[in-house]
């Protein structure tokens, strides 16, 4: 299997928890480290250099999301959280912080592989997508020279503002933008209305999608965080 040559980091403490997940690992043909604390994951990350890592926050020594904070200064290596906190505030201080991806405990071996697969297809396809200059999704085909964007070969007319975001997340496929981390790419800064504003547009732009709510075709809306662009399969 190509998947074969990825090397993923588990940080996990619970020795039940990191066991299934690298056994679920392995069995997609994944090369597998593993660590149970913060500091143990640091020299891992430094020692291996893997792919990916999956991280839990609640770590022996310290929080995960200084794992994060450290590695995001001088890594773009993929981070995916596994974590028993399930409130809004912890999504979202992980993701801004630079995570790439957030799942809940429990959770489902197949989920936790998709989401592998997703965050590992990110970091090696965005430069292709870039270099072609042509992103494609389920029918979308966005023409990043053209600023055009077709669905089942019909154009679809997007205000300047819609396009930039739909642009900005087709270049983060798969992984989780926060409400923050759009507002300032898209208007370069926050202000009290912004999610309103943020909202409005992507309420507009999924309607010219020919999308309802709950339809998941191209924009998965992740509630009170943000939304994620649906990852190729």
């Amino acid at each position: 299997m190509s998947n074969n040559k990825y090397k993923i980091l588990v940080c996990e403490d619970d020795k039940n928890i990191r066991s299934v997940v690298a056994t679920v690992l392995e069995t997609n043909g994944y090369q597998v480290i593993v660590a149970g604390s913060c500091a143990e994951a640091e020299m891992m990350a430094s020692s291996y250099v893997p792919d990916l890592v999956i991280l839990d926050l609640g770590l022996p020594d310290r929080d995960g999301t200084e794992f994060i904070r450290n590695a995001r200064s001088h890594s773009g290596v993929p981070i995916l959280v596994l974590s028993a906190r399930t409130g809004e505030r912890d999504k979202i201080e992980a993701l801004d912080m630079g995570a790439t991806d957030y799942i809940t405990k429990p959770f489902g071996t197949g989920e936790l592989v998709a989401r592998v697969r997703a965050a590992l297809r990110t970091v090696k396809s965005v430069g292709g997508v870039v270099s072609k200059g042509v992103f494609e999704l389920n029918g979308m085909v966005i023409d990043y020279g053209r600023r055009l964007v077709t669905i089942d070969g019909e154009e679809i007319k997007l205000t300047q503002t819609e396009y930039n975001i739909l642009d900005f997340m087709s270049h983060h496929t798969g992984q989780v933008m926060t409400y923050t981390s759009i507002i300032n790419e898209i208007w370069g800064h926050s202000d009290l209305n912004a999610i309103k504003k943020l909202q409005v547009n992507m309420a507009n732009l999924r309607k010219k999608m020919g999308t309802k709510p709950g339809d998941n075709r191209f924009i998965i809306n992740e509630l009170g965080v943000g939304y994620r662009i649906q990852d190729p399969m």
